[in-house]
């Protein structure tokens, strides 16, 4: 009789359960950060969107919510449907930040080249992240 733990359906289940666990944490960290490191966001946020203060609050409360209708079953597919669609939201601001030369005066700088991979290659990722993990 074979193993059961060795097989790559066991191995495949246990890294989905390892990725959706990360991934509620990913968003219950990430909303918390808008609260406690608030002016870290507000530069990221467009200058011709209004209200950034409140955008910011608003995001933070989305990723924290989204984060906890993630555990239950029931609402898994509806909070994976919300993290996509808040991505696609933060696009914008992804652009900006590609627009400044990715550097926030007084706040983040890095290489252009990181604003444009955070854009095209973290961000799709979170989005597959996500879809994986809603079911």
């Amino acid at each position: 009789m074979k193993n059961q733990q060795n097989s790559p359906l066991f191995v495949l289940y246990c890294m989905k359960k390892i990725a959706f666990i990360l991934l509620v944490i990913f968003y219950l960290v990430a909303g918390a950060n808008h609260f406690i490191n608030p002016s870290f966001y507000s530069g990221l946020i467009p200058p011709y969107l209004p209200l950034h203060n409140a955008i910011n609050i608003v995001s933070g409360i989305a990723e924290i919510l989204l984060a906890l209708l993630l555990i239950p079953p029931k609402t898994r597919r509806a909070a994976v449907t919300g993290i996509i669609i808040l991505l696609v939201c933060f696009i914008p601001a992804h652009i900006y930040f590609i627009q400044i030369n990715s550097c926030i005066p007084d706040g983040l700088c890095v290489p252009e080249w990181l604003g444009w991979v955070r854009l095209l290659l973290i961000h799709p990722l979170l989005m597959a992240w996500a879809w994986w993990c809603r079911k």
